[in-house]
């Protein structure tokens, strides 16, 4: 199916009218006796574009104009490879004509003969290529005049900024309750007659809610206290029975296995979970292969009596070759009408006022009725509706021809084309990428985004920038139900976002793509990989997760997928980057991470002018980047979590840099980037680590000019010291180093710290906060500035003889103190009172202190023997929620306001010996 060429027409014409038009007299020598070549080129273009809108509706019934469809986009992005690598050549003689302006005379001259030799072949080849296009496109621009196309415009080219605040999941489960109920009363009844592993399979068609039922009942309360293991697994085809058995065994031990025989996987299955009761859910199983179901079924008999399996399939006869019994089939009705309409109102009517409503009520009763009772097809139309507000935009909705598709499932496929209609250009290239991704696939929203990056999708404009952009993509898909499940992970580095989309909806959006050559192959532990690259020169995106075998394919993939804008190599066991990565000039993404064993990059990873993100997280064992990473200039994202390498000094030039996960500080190399290179980078968003490699990388003034409070950008900072690399010790070792290290160095280390934290002073708006191994005396004096802090560690600070004055922090949630090793008694100075408050309470009783703290944490507070009360009218902690107390051995007490909280409080204590609750 040839879908998105709009957008890509319009992605063409805005490179030939913008990017290059602009460059015709900067560079005209590039393309000298081309220009014609390139009006023709823009006028065709346009022509075409005109009508676009109509051919891409008429497609679906006329197999010509799909194929017409699909020649112009072969063209089209063969156009765009090559307006690509006009960019980059101007780009590469941009950068090269800095560095030769610093060269002595005799060499700037030979780089002057070399360099116009290289101008005089680039030139012809442009002009050859453009020339060959022209042609191309001059046929197809010719032929469609025959089919009689309408110049129809696309409704809304420009994405709204979704009419939301929050991601907010508008598809609450409704309707289900009975269902669950009887289901899990089937599941957690026994008998005599009940076999050891008892099958049990949901059965309905695609949409209506299989998956939903099967979550409501794995997260059920009395089934989780009836399993002692719990294992979901997403099926889906093709049916790989070691992929699956490596998922139940991944879930079931908590890692990801190495193995890759299903025999050794069954083994370890069996070893983990057996004599034990277990819950395993097989989720959109469609295989009828009754041997391949076999094999598995065999590995799961090792569990108690009363072990179940729920499958959810849309064909009966799977649930029947599995073993199920006609007993065991639950069949899945239709929700009612009254249920229905009620997720339609949710969705649809979201943000609209009651007239506006009113008059739209009729029109969207009609729309539910011919949605067949399943909650996908509503929530899918209800997202679609809820951007139009007036009666004709609902009628169009209604009249439309989309009703009438005979296709297997319609009830799903026209909502689904509906809404994939509606969306504007770019959010279709977008939506249909995440076919991308495997069934079930937990997507991350800004990897997702960096994608979407990679393939050139988001376009800047003057206040908004690509990942802004991004942002708001994400959130219109999702809001129009075309994503779901959205998951946050708000962790103590940062905030991450995931969704996933629905198992028919992914069919929908593969099916947009079947025959795109540019989007990512996937190949598993079992899938055959290419012996040969040769047919698949023209793939844009190429992935290959957790398989070795792809290492010594590297030198090929280089030199024959030079097209490439994404490559994903993630935990391939790679070592070493063959030099021919430079070949790939179009690429805009390489994911590295994972490797542990990759030591360096090459140099010649710096010709990758295009490059914007490089992930190189959880790659141990990198000695660094290269020296030349500077003339990156398109580079935003640096992913280096968990790094250990020092940064060249040159990333502090790249001023466009959005992402930099960590900076590791070591002066004594003066090669290697310093606080004081932060100056240029202020957008740097999202959470960054500074991590001191060693005492002697103290400097006050590099610090100051880092400008930390200036990047606004910045919703997380760890300010992270040496100590001895004890922070992952076991608490017992690390509280021997850490007072050794205590009584040698405390003298040289309190002074420097308390100056160089004072001087990293971040912006106020600051979210996340963690301030490891500090050997200061006191907190820093900006620390209570931080009114939007939510989250805080501080962790380590051995020299201090008091809890921070925190109780003013209006925003703060989450609180983890661990280590103050000399603070022997927490008084109102923690609540952050002092004596002229003191005095001044009884006037102030609206005051409340850590307003919105949920969560508690002391851990390891050796010496603290009293947590004092408080008389005052303030009110205390009225949120919390959480308090843990761990390793405080000498707390003899509990306060006031703490004792009245612990009827609702969830306590965890241990290896607090003295302590009475």
């Amino acid at each position: 199916m040839a879908v998105v060429a709009d957008a890509l027409v319009s992605k063409v014409l805005d490179m030939l009218l913008s990017t290059i038009s602009s460059q015709i007299e900067q560079e005209a020598r590039l393309i000298f006796g081309v220009k014609k070549q390139v009006k023709s080129l823009t006028s065709n273009l346009q022509s075409i574009q005109a009508v676009l809108v109509d051919a891409e509706k008429r497609q679906l019934q006329e197999v010509t104009v799909q194929l017409w469809l699909d020649r112009l986009k072969v063209v089209s992005y063969d156009i765009d490879d090559v307006l690509d690598e006009w960019s980059f050549a101007i780009m590469r003689s941009q950068i090269k004509g800095e560095k030769y302006a610093k060269k002595p005379i005799i060499r700037k001259v030979r780089s002057f003969i070399l360099c116009s030799f290289h101008e005089v072949v680039f030139r012809h080849h442009i002009a050859v290529k453009i020339t060959e296009l022209n042609e191309r496109l001059d046929v197809i621009a010719n032929e469609k005049d025959k089919y009689g196309f309408r110049l129809l415009k696309g409704d809304n080219e420009q994405v709204e900024r979704p009419i939301t605040t929050s991601f907010v999941d508008i598809s609450e489960v409704k309707g289900r309750e009975v269902d669950k109920e009887k289901l899990v009363n089937f599941l957690l009844a026994e008998s005599s007659e009940t076999p050891k592993l008892h099958l049990v399979s949901i059965v309905g068609m695609g949409g209506i809610g299989k998956t939903t039922l099967a979550k409501l009942v794995y997260n059920d309360e009395m089934v989780k206290t009836r399993f002692e293991k719990r294992i979901w697994v997403c099926v889906s085809d093709p049916f790989d029975e070691i992929r699956i058995a490596k998922a139940i065994l991944e879930s079931s031990q908590g890692s990801t296995p190495n193995q890759v025989e299903l025999q050794n996987i069954v083994e370890k299955i069996q070893e983990s979970s057996g004599g034990k009761k277990f819950l395993v859910v097989l989720d959109d199983v469609s295989n009828e292969d009754p041997k391949k179901w076999k094999q598995l079924e065999d590995c799961l008999k090792c569990g108690l009596p009363g072990s179940k399996i729920l499958v959810t399939t849309r064909k009966e006869n799977v649930a029947t070759i599995m073993g199920c019994t006609q007993s065991d089939i639950f069949r899945i009705g239709l929700l009612s009408k009254e249920e229905f309409w009620s997720i339609f109102c949710d969705i649809a009517f979201l943000g609209k006022s009651s007239l506006e409503r009113e008059g739209l009520e009729d029109i969207g009763k009609e729309l539910v009725g011919k949605c067949k009772g399943l909650p996908l097809a509503v929530k899918t139309i209800g997202g679609l509706l809820r951007f139009k507000r007036t009666q004709n935009e609902w009628q169009s909705v209604l009249d439309s021809e989309f009703w009438e598709l005979e296709e297997v499932e319609r009830d799903i496929l026209a909502p689904l084309w509906l809404s994939y209609y509606d969306l504007p250009s770019p959010l279709k290239q977008c939506f249909s990428y995440c076919a991308t991704y495997p069934k079930d696939y937990r997507i991350e929203k800004d990897q997702l985004i960096e994608q979407w990056m990679a393939q050139d999708y988001l376009k800047e404009t003057q206040t908004k920038d690509k990942e802004t952009i991004g942002d708001y993509y994400f959130q219109s898909l999702f809001m129009r139900s075309l994503f779901q499940d959205f998951e946050v992970e708000d962790l103590l580095d940062g905030k991450t976002i995931y969704c996933k989309m629905h198992d028919m909806v992914h069919d929908f959006a593969a099916s947009l793509v079947k025959k795109e050559h540019c989007f990512t192959m996937e190949f598993g532990q079992r899938n055959p990989f290419p012996s040969s690259f040769k047919n698949l020169e023209n793939l844009r995106s190429f992935s290959v997760q957790s398989s070795p075998m792809i290492r010594v394919s590297l030198p090929k993939i280089f030199s024959e997928l030079t097209c490439l804008r994404s490559l994903n190599l993630s935990g391939c066991g790679v070592v070493e980057i063959p030099s021919k990565i430079s070949k790939l000039i179009h690429l805009r993404l390489l994911n590295l991470s994972h490797n542990a064993k990759l030591k360096n990059l090459p140099e010649k990873v710096c010709r990758l002018y295009n490059l914007q993100t490089l992930n190189v997280d959880w790659c141990q064992d990198l000695q660094k980047l290269p020296k030349g990473i500077g003339e990156l200039v398109n580079l935003r994202h640096v992913h280096n979590f968990q790094s250990l390498f020092l940064l060249p000094k040159r990333i502090g030039s790249l001023s466009g840099l959005r992402r930099l996960d960590r900076v590791n500080i070591d002066l004594n190399n003066k090669e290697a980037f310093s606080l004081k290179d932060l100056k240029n980078l202020n957008h740097i968003s999202g959470s960054l680590d500074i991590r001191w490699l060693n005492s002697s990388s103290y400097d006050v003034e590099d610090a100051k000019q880092a400008h930390l409070k200036e990047k606004k950008y910045i919703i997380g900072l760890g300010l992270l010291f040496p100590f001895l690399s004890t922070e992952y010790q076991p608490r017992q070792e690390r509280y021997e180093e850490l007072l050794e290290a205590l009584f040698e160095e405390s003298p040289t280390f309190s002074e420097p710290q308390d100056k160089l934290v004072e001087a990293l002073q971040p912006p106020p708006s600051l979210e996340l906060l963690r301030i490891h191994n500090y050997m200061g005396k006191k907190s820093p004096s900006w620390i209570n500035s931080l009114t939007y802090l939510r989250k805080l560690q501080l962790m380590n600070w051995s020299n201090c003889k008091y809890f921070p004055p925190l109780g003013k922090l209006p925003c703060l949630e989450f609180l983890d103190l661990t280590f103050f090793d000399r603070v022997k008694e927490a008084g109102v100075e923690f609540l952050g009172m002092d004596e002229s408050m003191l005095v001044s309470s009884s006037s102030s009783s609206n005051v409340s202190l850590f307003p919105k703290l949920t969560t508690l944490s002391f851990i390891s507070m050796y010496e603290w023997e009293e947590w004092n009360n408080y008389a005052g009218d303030e009110e205390i902690m009225p949120c919390l929620r959480s308090l843990t107390l761990l390793e405080c051995e000498k707390l003899k007490a509990l306060p006031n306001f703490i004792l009245k909280k612990t009827p609702v409080l969830q306590l965890s204590i241990a290896q607090c010996y003295h302590l009475k609750v």
